[in-house]
């Protein structure tokens, strides 16, 4: 192909690239204008960053703890209030309220009530911190990834863009969850594959493995579930989801398998991409292969992929419940109970079924990299 070829082929894909982003954003605007029921009344309340300017009764009692609230002056810093000196209040508890001293930045909530303010403290101002980390951590991925940094940094956007922007939205208009992550993984593992490996056949079988392991996973889920009689009203906050299925139009039994299925997307994306890309990289050293050498040469790597993918899957559900392990532990909890609760049947559920979605890509990605390959060799 001429040098000119190339670069019309190269521009004819930038602008199929950027009118395919025109349209995806537009889509996105158009699906999340929702109306949303109102599930209790926010009406005139409101979260705002608050300054602590004067401490007006203090709760530290003689014995160093704090009992009751503490009452504060606040200055509202955002908002329509801005400006404005408010009275407020602020807890001692572990979920709510902070320990406020003089020169203290918090989130308060503030609601107007027959014209007079009235206010407490919500927690400390943790947005600069937080946003901080995901920007410290974006960068560091940027600078030592280099070019394949910055199309990570993309690829993590989009992602939370999809999850967002397209998941929740699809969901909330009654789009069955299951179906609803499927579509949403496929779409982050074409586009992420995309910018990783380019358009070649190495991509195509990532994506293809990537895909075909994500709903490997939530059949398990989904056959395991069926089973062990768990479904998605087994949860602990089963009351809440009830209450906003009634009032939405959400199928609250399903978000747990959803929820599996998005969780082991990346696992199962990191498995693909490094299978195929590793057996098209022993293709390119050593052409003379076979296909099926270029398959066992792929189960042999990922079999070394398997045990730290899934190690990682199942760590990962663990920390999650790291509170009631404990809370099992301390109350000597015994096997037979353990086994039988919902919430240990929930996690082994999630990490088993995971991790068999990453054990199962790697055969599946193997296979059809190798035959990719074979197509590639039969038509030169």
């Amino acid at each position: 192909m001429s040098n000119d070829k190339k670069i019309s082929a190269a521009v004819a894909g930038r602008c199929c690239i950027l009118i395919g982003c025109i349209i995806f954003f537009a889509f996105l605007c158009r699906l999340n204008n929702i109306n949303k029921n109102s599930l209790i009344s926010t009406e005139g309340r409101s979260f705002e960053k608050a300054k602590v300017t004067r401490i007006i009764t203090d709760n530290l009692q003689e014995s160093g703890i704090r009992v009751g609230n503490q009452t504060v002056e606040l200055k509202i810093l955002s908002g329509d209030y801005k400006g404005k000196q408010v009275t407020a209040t602020s807890a001692s508890g572990y979920l709510y309220g902070a320990v406020c001293t003089k020169g203290l930045i918090v989130t308060a909530v503030v609601n107007e009530s027959n014209g007079e303010l009235v206010a407490s403290v919500y927690g400390y101002y943790r947005s600069p911190a937080l946003l901080g980390l995901v920007g410290v951590f974006l960068l560091t991925i940027w600078l030592i990834g280099g070019k394949q940094g910055f199309y990570s940094v993309i690829g993590l956007i989009f992602t939370f863009i999809c999850i967002i922007f397209l998941f929740l939205p699809m969901i909330y208009k009654g789009v069955s969850p299951c179906i609803a992550a499927i579509l949403v993984s496929v779409l982050v593992t074409v586009v992420t594959m995309y910018m990783i490996g380019g358009a070649s056949r190495k991509t195509i079988s990532a994506i293809i493995g990537t895909a075909m392991g994500v709903i490997i996973a939530g059949i398990c889920a989904l056959i395991a579930g069926h089973l062990s009689r768990i479904t998605g009203y087994s949860v602990s906050d089963v009351e809440n989801l009830i209450f906003i299925e009634d009032m939405t139009d959400i199928k609250v039994g399903e978000l747990m398998f959803a929820g599996i299925i998005i969780a082991s997307l990346g696992a199962v994306m990191d498995v693909g991409m490094s299978v195929s890309s590793a057996i098209f990289e022993i293709h390119v050293k050593n052409p003379e292969l076979t296909i099926k050498e270029l398959y066992k040469s792929g189960i042999n790597i990922g079999r070394d992929m398997m045990g730290t993918m899934s190690n990682t899957l199942i760590l990962a559900f663990t920390g999650g419940s790291i509170n009631t392990l404990v809370y099992m532990y301390c109350y000597d909890y015994s096997g037979r109970q353990i086994m039988n609760m919902n919430d240990i049947a929930i996690e082994l559920i999630q990490g088993i079924s995971s991790s068999m979605g990453v054990v199962l890509t790697v055969p599946l990605v193997s296979f059809i990299a190798a035959r990719l390959i074979k197509l590639k060799n039969e038509r030169n």
